[in-house]
């Protein structure tokens, strides 16, 4: 648990303005059921408040206290679906934060804020410091209300907001309960995934029978399933236990397939999220839309553009010494990395600063490089070709060395219309290359597509992954990185204390590398970004060692020994903010075989040609 000083906390009324930043906005009559849950929330928070007070001056316990947070979080679970949809970055911010310190814009200042909300209730509430922290928790809860409270008032006063597609607020949910909810990241102190789900599941059961907007449907199945569900919840309740495989199959994906055929595709969500909404499972290679994170149009893509990229992508003379291509550092073979620490520079000797990530399923991110310091794809690649120790050339340099070649020439007439060898083609067509190089066709993705059956110790691996060993709290299911769910259009980087060599390797030590506490990105520039860095995923993890930023983990069981201790700060490295929880996981040795069996499933190379 890290404690942040409660002045900041007080300050930060003075800088929270009420900017809901809504998808849709306009008035509607809406659902009985939503207008009653928003107030009946209001009411539990009242409570809440009240309660906090009385924790504060000791005149209740701290289990009532707890009661008195489950059943606030429960009621605000029935109508997450709606507010969470219609009011993101509200309840992102305000409502539900993850228990982290966060950077927000005023004017041209940025401020480095604690969190504020239910998560952070939850993890502070339900932990060992509860008794020790009763003005923090007073605080917090206060904020949390009068934050609320103007929220309800404005959509009150203002109407609620409102959509074309009243059934994507609810699949949404599928994918935040699935990815978030049973996974311990929504309750980081209680744990209390099967209550809170249950009530999740409840108020979406309620919405659909209370709006006669669904009575254009045949919500029988729909209505079984939810049924099933919530019965399944009240009988699996332990975390540890809970069997996130058989909750998919059984009731998450049918439901959510279910669902979607009630409106079928929707641009609601297009500019504003990259979750395809016409998918179907959330482990088919049709679940994120690769185009909703780079410049380059899906109308604009074809085959043509794709193999010019390829050319483009192995060809070393494009480079300022002519020796080295993308491939340099990212081969094919090893899971398009180098197998290397740290990658080769252009100067003999030497490497650049920081291992070669893996380029499987690199389209699906906000942002790039390990540090975040690019914004898209295509300005990744600009990166590498100024860097003084990569491509160390110009845009000007390689258009000059195309135009000189009679195939790409060629190649250019066949990929574009106006056949031009500009800057701005040649970047669609490598983006286009390495949108390509997806993966969602490994053992697991169709085991949990019904195609194929996976050994008992990959369920029991993941399971864990999802579970104890608080892996996927940080690398999100179904992509298995940190690009967040439920919208999937923003990246998380972590402070880990990642150690110079494996733990067992005395002596211990801090990686200096500051990560992205030294990204260029001024806006961001906060202590709390200090040995933070890009959660990238899992998938292909198998291909890809070494390991971490600086490539000095060798082996899977060296990584999972780091996590299982903690991190640096659990090590005993003084880490100022370490965002992974510095607390031993207990995983056994056999523990610890089963998740490596389950990354070893998530390996996939079809789409490599």
């Amino acid at each position: 648990m890290k404690s942040y000083p409660l002045l900041v906390v007080i300050l930060l009324i003075g800088f929270a303005v009420m900017s809901f930043n809504p998808v849709y906005k306009g008035k509607e009559s809406e659902n009985t059921f939503v207008n009653k849950g928003l107030s009946d929330f209001k009411v539990k928070l009242e409570q809440l408040k009240s309660d906090a007070k009385l924790f504060l001056e000791e005149q209740i316990t701290l289990e009532e206290l707890r009661k008195s947070l489950s059943s606030t979080r429960n009621a605000f679970k029935e109508i997450e679906f709606y507010i969470a949809y219609h009011y993101p970055e509200f309840t992102k911010t305000h409502l539900n934060a993850a228990p982290l310190f966060h950077i927000e814009a005023a004017g041209t200042t940025a401020y480095t804020l604690p969190p504020e909300g239910l998560q952070v209730l939850d993890e502070l509430i339900f932990s060992e410091e509860a008794e020790d922290e009763r003005e923090k928790i007073k605080t917090i809860t206060d904020f949390l209300y009068n934050s609320y409270s103007k929220f309800y008032l404005s959509s009150v006063k203002n109407g609620l907001s409102k959509g074309n597609n009243k059934t994507l607020p609810l699949r949404i949910e599928l994918i935040r309960i699935y990815s978030l909810g049973v996974t311990g990241f929504d309750t980081p102190g209680s744990l209390n995934i099967s209550e809170e789900t249950s009530h999740a599941l409840s108020g979406m059961q309620q919405y659909i029978h209370d709006d006669p907007y669904f009575k254009n449907y045949d919500r029988q199945n729909a209505d079984q399933i939810l049924t099933g569900a919530i019965s399944y919840l009240s009988e699996n309740t332990d975390f540890e236990t809970f069997d996130r495989i058989e909750f998919y199959k059984k009731y998450i994906q049918p439901l959510y397939e279910e669902l979607g055929k009630w409106d079928g595709r929707s641009d609601d969500l297009k500019e504003f999220s990259g979750w395809n909404v016409g998918n179907k499972n959330f482990f088919s290679s049709d679940f994120l839309d690769p185009y909703f994170y780079t410049l380059l149009k899906s109308s604009e893509d074809s085959p043509e553009l794709r193999n010019l990229g390829k050319s483009i992508f192995y060809d070393q003379n494009l480079s300022g010494n002519g020796k080295m291509s993308c491939a340099t550092c990212h081969l094919q073979e090893n899971g398009f990395t180098d197998l290397k620490a740290k990658s080769q520079s252009n100067v003999e000797g030497k490497t650049v600063l920081r291992n070669s990530p893996s380029l499987y399923n690199a389209v699906f991110a906000k942002r790039f490089f390990y540090d975040l310091r690019a914004f898209y794809l295509e300005q990744q690649a600009e990166h590498v070709i100024y860097n003084e120790d990569e491509f160390n050339t110009s845009y000007a340099s390689i258009i000059q060395k195309l135009k000189t070649k009679p195939e790409y020439k060629k190649a250019f007439r066949n990929a574009f219309k106006d056949g031009n060898i500009s800057k701005e083609n040649f970047s669609k067509a490598l983006s286009s290359y390495v949108a390509s190089l997806y993966s969602f066709d490994s053992d697991f993705d169709r085991f949990m597509r019904n195609e194929k059956n996976v050994s008992e110790d990959v369920k029991k691996g993941f399971n864990l992954f999802m579970g104890k060993a608080n892996c996927a709290t940080c690398h999100f299911a179904p992509h298995f990185s940190g690009l967040v769910p439920p919208f999937f259009n923003e990246n998380e980087s972590e402070v880990l204390g990642v150690t110079t060599r494996p733990i067992k390797q005395l002596p211990v030590e801090l990686d200096q590398d500051l990560g992205r506490g030294n990204s260029p990105v001024k806006k961001e520039k906060s202590w709390i970004y200090d040995y933070s860095f890009k959660t990238v995923t899992v998938r292909n993890i198998a291909l890809t060692k070494p390991y971490f930023h600086n490539g000095a983990f060798n082996t899977l069981e060296e990584v999972l020994d780091f996590y299982n201790e903690g991190g640096g700060e659990g090590l005993g490295l003084k880490m100022k903010n370490q965002t992974l929880a510095p607390d031993k996981l207990n995983l056994t040795p056999t523990e610890i075989k089963e998740i490596i069996a389950f990354l070893n499933a998530l390996t996939d190379v079809s789409k490599a040609k």
